[in-house]
């Protein structure tokens, strides 16, 4: 396994895949074909569990048939209940965008004018229309075409790109196990938050980071960094453990925005670690990270 600055940040499957993007050629076999449609499920679906009794069977027959293109597949696919039930349903109105953006143009979205356009496009025309007008833009047609799978791009630096979309790539992406909404700490709310409002670049960091602001932390004005230690000499006896909470449910918790979310940080030995995990689940919080500090 080959380590860089791609598998440092949590990108390095998406690496292999941008070098190497799947494509139907003409004489391809079924088992090509099998492939091509399990790429498009992971991709389209954000690397989510798809069941048997969930997959397209009529889509996936027409393309093995060759009466349907990859595109038309992620098209079916997008518009599928399954993919509405999931990802647009249970979301909110800009997470779905998020998502669909990710998902759709393997990117993230360049501005917020460029989100308000589709959140317009939902209200007048409604949910097919905007699936349609991904798959029908240049930006799909010039970088994927009709035979090729969509990956994931836009973690590179790029000629014409802005900060802001390249730090908002790494907001949407996540590392290799984990899918767009059960591997996430923001689950169905927006990623982007009043970033996105205020056309604002966000900070890049590693998955699992020691500094301050791991990958999924995000600072609200309601962070308390003060360290609270556990137990009688607590940074001499033994390992103490920097652990990063976010998203408390309690009633302490004052909520300002759906997108404010009150963050903690606990600096606890490791004989009291699993007393302290106890208690944030029991205040509906969740770990983001745990790191040694000593």
């Amino acid at each position: 396994m080959p380590f860089g600055p791609a598998s440092l940040l949590g990108v390095e499957r998406f690496s292999q895949e941008s070098e190497a993007p799947l494509e139907l050629i003409p004489g391809d076999d079924d088992a090509k074909k099998e492939q091509i449609i399990r790429a498009v499920y992971k991709q389209v679906l954000g690397n989510a569990y798809v069941m048997e009794s969930e997959r397209q069977l009529v889509a996936e027959s027409q393309f093995k048939l060759g009466e349907i293109s990859v595109r038309e597949l992620v098209r079916r696919i997008a518009k599928s209940e399954l993919y509405r039930e999931r990802l647009f349903d249970a979301c909110s109105r800009y997470r779905y965008i998020e998502l669909a953006f990710r998902h759709l143009l393997g990117r993230a979205p360049v501005d917020f004018d460029e989100m308000r356009a589709h959140a317009e496009r939902l209200d007048s025309l409604g949910y097919d229309a905007d699936i349609d007008s991904f798959l029908d833009s240049s930006d799909y047609q010039d970088t994927f075409g009709e035979w090729t799978v969509p990956y994931q791009r836009g973690w590179k630096t790029e000629s014409c790109g802005t900060l802001q979309e390249f730090t908002w790539s790494f907001q949407l992406l996540r590392g290799n196990s984990s899918s767009s909404l059960k591997g996430d700490l923001s689950g169905i709310r927006s990623k982007l938050g009043g970033n996105a409002y205020q056309n604002r670049p966000m900070a890049v960091v590693a998955p699992s980071s020691t500094e301050p602001g791991g990958w999924s932390f995000r600072p609200s004005k309601n962070l308390q960094d003060a360290p609270t230690r556990h137990g009688v000499g607590a940074g001499e006896q033994g390992k103490t453990y920097r652990v990063e909470v976010t998203a408390y449910s309690a009633n302490n918790v004052r909520r300002i925005s759906r997108y404010t979310r009150s963050n903690r940080v606990y600096f606890v030995p490791f004989d009291k670690l699993s007393e302290q995990f106890k208690r944030i689940h029991a205040e509906g919080g969740k770990i983001s990270s745990i790191t040694p500090v000593n």
